[in-house]
């Protein structure tokens, strides 16, 4: 199923512009018309949760295309895409399970970093975090990531369809990607006393970045579960692995039904944008170098004149004072 849409434009080079926050609202929003009261509601109840709901998914988007920037498959999607997360592609891979990680994970982090800014009215600090420990005590404005998580949620799942197979597995790959946000939550904490000393310890709650969010399921993408559907009459249906030897399905860990195609050759059907134009690396024996990337279907070098700052020095006070320096510069593109 394609996630909420709203006018953003890609390329095999990434993210190139995007929307006001007005014009994203409205067009998000009209988008959910026939859709379910809880998230028709949710467009309704603030002008500002919806632009953080759009700061989230662009957030998810930047963080999938750096991480896979060397891959085949680099998270992007074709330049008339009109969907907030980027096209996903439409197959039951890997690919889409990350993707429904990174993005569930985004709008949780987006969601939790705006009440601890007091951008929301509705939510602010972590205040549950208020007993004193042995040698510390709580204080400072600890994320109040529970918040974060359960607006994902609501915003997210409740759109997917437990009863079918897809729906079951993006359930399960957007709760990993919270799970990912969550488990890395860290103390941070600050000393009080004369002197340098430390009297008193006072100790918070905050969220990773989002960079470390998105490595984390990268980790989790390369050892993602191949899973298979199983239906049980008049019980729910579940996930259960491909193969009997295969590992068990770990709740903090991802799940596909489908293996991924090689992402060689566009197929607009399936989403794929293929590798023909994409720039390679021709020294480079990894998934960037050009005889993985090209697919063995060689490759074209052309040179670029370009112009940058060169020599440059920093001069007493304040300012760094620089030379242009032409140079050429050569590119690889994969036929």
């Amino acid at each position: 199923r394609q996630l909420p849409v709203i006018p953003y434009y890609y390329s095999h080079g990434g993210l190139h512009s995007e929307p006001s926050q007005k014009l994203a609202r409205s067009q998000l929003c009209n988008s959910y018309e026939n859709s379910s009261f809880e998230v028709r509601r949710l467009c309704s109840i603030s002008n500002k949760a919806i632009e953080i709901v759009v700061r989230g998914a662009r957030i998810g988007v930047e963080e999938c295309q750096h991480h896979f920037r060397h891959s085949r498959w680099n998270c992007t999607a074709t330049p008339n895409s009109t969907s907030l997360y980027g096209e996903v592609p439409l197959t039951k891979s890997r690919e889409t399970a990350y993707i429904h990680a990174i993005n569930a994970a985004s709008l949780a982090w987006s969601m939790t970093q705006a009440c601890s800014k007091g951008e929301l009215t509705d939510c602010g600090c972590d205040n549950t975090k208020r007993k004193r420990k042995k040698k510390w005590q709580w204080g400072g404005c600890s994320d109040d990531i529970n918040f974060g998580v359960q607006f994902s949620r609501k915003f997210i799942d409740i759109e997917e369809d437990n009863s079918t197979e897809t729906g079951l597995m993006n359930l399960h790959n957007n709760e990993a990607g919270r799970r990912a946000l969550r488990s890395r939550m860290h103390l941070m904490c600050k000393c009080h006393g004369m002197s340098g000393s430390c009297t008193t310890k006072v100790c918070w709650k905050r969220m990773p970045s989002m960079r470390v969010v998105s490595e984390a399921l990268g980790q989790l993408y390369d050892g993602a579960s191949h899973v298979k559907f199983i239906s049980r009459g008049t019980k729910p249906p579940k996930l259960k692995p491909k193969e009997m030897d295969h590992k068990k399905i770990m709740k903090t860990g991802l799940v596909y039904l489908e293996e991924s195609s090689d992402y060689c050759e566009r197929n607009e059907e399936l989403g794929i944008l293929g590798t023909r134009g994409r720039v390679c690396n021709r020294t480079s024996p990894g998934l960037d170098g050009c005889r993985l990337l090209c697919c063995g279907r060689g490759y074209q070098t052309r040179v670029r004149h370009v112009e940058e700052k060169c020599n440059c020095q920093f001069v007493w006070c304040c300012k760094v004072k620089c030379d242009m320096c032409n140079h050429t510069r050569e590119e690889h593109i994969c036929n």
